[in-house]
Parts: structure tokens; sequence; C-alpha cells
């Protein structure tokens, strides 16, 4: 008797994981683009370092904030012109002498990053051989949280948009300071 309630409840088990796995929803997408530069570790963390500026990144118009390097710091990102779309963000990590922080998006409109949930960590390393190596890596969820999302909103337009971003951001550092 007592095998078959054990057998039972495997049957009803094995019947169910199909079922299990479909109402599964989103899982967290990962982004990770680097850049190798000529110049210095202190020279690009200048540049890169003040979470309030990024001046650097051709896709932002303008940065503003409070907090400055700080946590919980915050800044407003208006992306390609004075009235463009805007992206609210939040310090949460922040190490000068490890020429790294960390941040999440607070407020983003699906339509102008198609992510939810999303942080990123910036870090500025020097290279073997001279020069530096920034490493651009973000960790999000899709932009549509349910089931069969539409593909502006599904994992592959997630991480199509954040690797983007990234490489934008990385080539035009590599553009300001040049490649090993």
């Amino acid at each position: 008797m007592k095998l078959q309630g054990s057998l039972a409840a495997l049957t009803a088990v094995a019947v169910m994981l199909p079922a299990l796995a479909l109402a599964h929803g989103p899982t967290r997408q990962k982004v990770d683009v680097t850049a190798e530069l000529a110049a210095e570790p202190a020279e690009v963390w200048a540049v890169v370092g003040d979470f309030q500026d990024m001046g650097w990144h051709p896709a932002v118009h303008a940065t503003t904030g409070e907090g400055g390097n700080t946590l919980d710091a915050t800044r407003l990102l208006t992306l390609g012109a004075a009235d463009g779309p805007t992206i609210a963000e939040e310090l949460y990590k922040y190490d000068a002498g490890k020429m790294t922080y960390s941040y999440r998006i607070t407020e983003v409109a699906v339509e102008v990053l198609p992510v939810t949930n999303y942080s990123a960590h910036l870090t500025v390393k020097p290279r073997a051989g001279g020069g530096s190596v920034v490493e651009w890596r973000g960790a999000f969820y899709r932009g549509y949280p349910n089931n069969d999302p539409p593909p502006e909103l599904n994992d592959e337009a997630a991480i199509k948009a954040v690797t983007a971003v990234y490489e934008a951001g990385l080539s035009a550092l590599v553009d300001r300071f040049g490649a090993p």
C-alpha cells in the first residue's frame, strides 16, 4: 500500500512538471561588455567615476542628480535631446579606491529600455601591459514580466538593448582614450 501511494505521488509530480515549467515566467538576464583602453585606469576613472556625470556616453544629453557619489545618490539621465526620454537611477555601491560603482534603475519606460529590475556595475581595472580595461555588466528582467511577451519586450530585445547601451558607451571611451 505504501509503495502504491509513493508511485501515485511520483506520477502526479511527473504529470505536473511540464505545467510548472510553462508557468515559470522570465529569468534574470545578464550582459557583460568590456573595452581595453590605452589610457591608465586613473585617467579613465576621472571621466567615468563620477556618478553624477554621464556626459561621456553619447546617448546621454544631460545628467542631473543629488548626492554625488554617496550611497543612495540619484541621477536622472535625459537621452537624446533636452526633451528626450529619461532614466532615473540610484547608486548603491561606490568604491573609488577599487574604481567601481553599482547602481540600479528606479524608473524607466519599457519603450525606452525594455527591462525591469535592472542593476549594473561599472569597473575600471589596470590592463596587463599598460592601459586599462573597463567592464560594464548588468542584470535585469525583460520588459514584459508575464509569459508570452511581445517581441519588443522579450528577453532577446532586453539583451540587445542593454548590450547596445554598453557598447555605445565603451566605444565612446575607446574613441576618447584610444585602444592599446
